[in-house]
C-alpha cells in the first residue's frame, strides 16, 4: 500500500493559511502523507508540491480575473491532468469558488471524493452555486455559524466545523488591550489590485485624524504586494508607517482599525477593535455584484454578529472623508466605542470555540 496522497486547492492568503493548520494536523495523524495542489508559503512549508506560483494565484473581481483567463484556463487543467494520473484519495478544495467549484465537478466524475472546506458565499450570492455544490460536493465544511441555514435543506452533508482564527490567534491577543490606543491600523488588502483602489483614501483618512487628534497609523503590508513607500508619498500626510507581514501585531497594537472586507474583520473583532469597514472595487465588477449579491451588509464580523455593528462603507461611499468621519466617531465617543467593543465580545463563542483545523483533520482523514 502506498503513501497516503491529498490534493489541496486553496488560492489565497487566508485559504492558505486556514489549509496549512488542516494539513499540520494531517501530518501529525499521518506522517507519511503527501499533499500537493495549489496554496501559498504555509502549504509549501508544510511540504505541499505546488502546481503555480502563490502570487500568481491572487487575483479580485470578475473584470481581473477575465483578463488572465489563458493562465487560469492552463492551470485548472493541468490539475485535472494531475488529478487523472495521481489518483489520489480525497481532494480537498478550500474557499477560492470560481476556480473550486469548476474543478469539484471534474474530480467527482473521476469517482475520487471531494471535501470543501470553507464554503462559497451562497448566502450573499443566493442559490446560484448550491445547486453545483449538492452535484458535486461529498462533505461541506463551515467557519461561519449562520452558513448552516442555508445548507439545511441541500441535500449536502454539512457540519459547521468552527473558524480556525480562534487557534490561529494567540490567546492574549483576543479581547485584549490596545498597546497604543491612538494608532490607527490600516488593512488594505492582500491583492495588489485592491490595495492600489483602498489604501490611497485610508492615507488620506489617517491624515485627517493625525492632523485633528495627533493619532498615528500604522499600515499592514504585504512584502512584495505593492509599492507602499510611492503610495505613502503620494497620498499620506504624516504620522503613518509600514509593517510588513505581521498584520496581526498591528492589530493587536492599534486601538482603532480601517480594514477591507474579508476575514481581516474577524481578526480585528476576535481582538477586540472597533474598525471601520471599506470595499472598493473595479467599475464592471461592483456592477455585476449589485445585480447577484442579496445581502444589506458586506463585513463578515457584522454578519456573524447579525447586525450591523462596526460601520461599512462600500463603493461611492468609501471616500477618505467618509472613513474620517467614522474613524472619528469611534475615537472620541466613548460610549459608542465601548459599546461597538461589547459587541465583538460576543464573536468567540459565536464562532464555535477552538479546535476547528483538528475537526476538518479528522473528517478529512476519513477518506485518506
Amino acid at each position: 500500500m502506498g503513501k497516503p496522497l491529498l490534493f489541496l486547492a486553496a488560492g489565497d492568503v487566508s485559504g492558505d493559511n486556514a489549509a496549512g493548520r488542516v494539513v499540520a494536523a494531517l501530518i501529525r495523524q499521518r506522517p507519511d502523507l503527501e499533499v500537493f495542489g495549489l496554496g501559498g508559503s504555509r502549504l509549501k512549508s508544510l511540504g505541499q508540491e505546488q502546481l503555480a506560483e502563490p502570487g500568481r494565484l491572487t487575483v479580485l473581481g470578475f473584470w481581473e480575473v477575465a483578463k488572465r483567463y489563458p493562465f487560469f484556463r492552463r492551470l485548472f487543467y493541468r490539475c485535472v491532468d494531475e488529478i487523472k494520473a495521481r489518483r489520489p484519495s480525497c481532494v480537498l478544495l478550500v474557499d477560492y469558488p470560481g476556480f473550486n467549484l469548476r474543478l469539484a465537478r471534474k474530480v467527482k466524475a473521476l469517482g475520487i471524493p471531494v471535501v470543501y472546506y470553507i464554503s462559497p458565499q451562497v448566502w450573499a450570492w443566493g442559490k446560484r452555486r448550491m445547486a453545483a455544490i449538492r452535484k458535486y460536493v461529498d462533505f461541506m465544511l463551515l467557519i461561519l455559524p449562520f452558513e448552516e441555514s442555508f445548507y439545511v435543506k441541500s441535500g449536502v452533508p454539512t457540519r459547521f466545523v468552527g473558524h480556525y482564527l480562534l487557534e490561529d490567534i494567540p490567546r492574549e491577543y483576543i479581547q485584549s488591550r490596545p498597546v497604543h490606543e491612538r494608532q490607527i491600523a490600516l488593512l488594505p488588502g492582500s491583492r495588489p489590485q485592491e490595495i492600489e483602489r483602498m489604501l490611497p483614501g485610508m492615507l488620506k483618512a489617517a491624515g485627517h485624524l493625525h492632523r485633528r487628534h495627533g493619532t498615528s497609523a500604522v499600515v499592514a503590508g504585504i512584502r512584495g504586494a505593492c509599492d507602499y513607500e510611492r503610495l505613502l508619498q503620494r497620498d499620506g500626510d504624516g504620522g503613518v508607517t509600514v509593517c510588513y507581514d505581521d498584520p496581526r501585531t498591528v492589530l493587536y497594537e492599534s486601538g482603532l482599525v480601517l480594514t477591507a472586507s474579508g476575514t481581516a474583520t474577524l481578526e480585528a473583532g476576535i481582538i477586540g477593535r472597533p474598525m471601520v469597514i471599506v470595499y472598493r472595487t473595479g467599475f464592471i465588477t461592483y456592477h455585476i455584484a449589485r445585480r447577484l449579491v442579496k445581502l444589506d451588509m458586506i463585513g463578515l464580523v457584522n454578519l456573524v454578529l447579525g447586525e450591523k455593528v462596526v460601520p461599512e462603507l462600500v463603493q461611492g461611499a468609501a471616500t477618505p472623508e467618509r472613513m474620517a468621519v467614522e474613524l472619528e466617531r469611534l475615537l472620541t465617543d466613548d460610549a459608542c466605542r465601548s459599546g461597538v467593543c461589547a459587541n465583538l465580545n460576543r464573536l468567540p463563542a459565536l464562532l464555535g470555540g477552538e479546535g476547528a483545523s483538528q475537526r476538518v483533520a479528522e473528517i478529512v482523514g476519513s477518506y485518506i
